[in-house]
């Protein structure tokens, strides 16, 4: 039996870094929840392919088309009614500031950086909660490799270490919403139930703003 919390939620959302499993988990949250989906769009994205090929002259490009494909998706969770079920997404608007300060450089960050303040006040409410997926950059760099993604196959081992270590500083310090820290590193959501199962449980479970959830814990 579902919880209350989680059949109050309106908005839930799974983050993490590149690879370690947001869109599958998202996918079975609106299964078991009869949710809707807001899933990230890379392919829609025409400068990703070219980022990953020259980061340098693409960065800022990539992250505004990125910018304003999230605004235009999230604008409909702050119309009540549009979604008759609730939303899982695999990203966070706020993931917008954290890979910009990655691959931009001080110029364009201070651009892009306006440019956020004055349209995300558009995308919505924070998440009811976020579920966040971590895992170490050696699992990271085997799953990005595994899946076999094209254009992907230009990310350097570098960039996926770095982006685990922003993500990991970005949320000790992130309060708009209750956050489930998750290690996925012995986890399997899509094919072992149990492991999906024991991940309901600990968010029927919780009684704080920020919970861990290990194998065995």
């Amino acid at each position: 039996m579902k919880s209350n919390f989680l059949q109050s939620a309106r908005h839930i959302a799974v983050e993490g870094p590149i690879g370690v499993g947001k869109t599958s988990l998202a996918r079975r949250l609106a299964e078991h929840l009869d949710g809707d989906l807001l899933l990230e769009q890379p392919e829609a994205n025409p400068f990703l392919a070219r980022f990953y090929q020259d980061p340098r002259h693409y960065a800022l490009q990539a992250q505004l088309c990125f910018l304003f494909q999230r605004l235009e998706q999230m604008r409909g969770l702050a119309q009540p009614g549009l979604f008759a079920h609730a939303v899982i997404s695999d990203y966070l608007m706020e993931k917008e500031l954290l890979f910009a300060g990655l691959t931009l450089d001080d110029d364009e960050y201070a651009l892009y950086r306006q440019i956020y303040d004055r349209v995300s006040l558009q995308s919505g409410p924070a998440p009811d909660l976020v579920i966040y997926l971590q895992a170490g950059p050696d699992t990271l760099i085997s799953r990005v490799r595994k899946r076999g993604v094209e254009m992907e196959r230009k990310i350097g081992d570098d960039y996926l270490t770095r982006l685990g270590e922003r993500y990991t500083r970005f949320f000790h310090n992130y309060t708009a919403a209750p956050v489930m820290v998750v290690n996925s590193e012995h986890l399997n959501f899509v094919d072992e139930p149990d492991d999906f199962q024991l991940l309901v449980q600990r968010i029927e479970a919780m009684r704080g703003p920020h919970e861990y959830f290990n194998r065995g814990n």
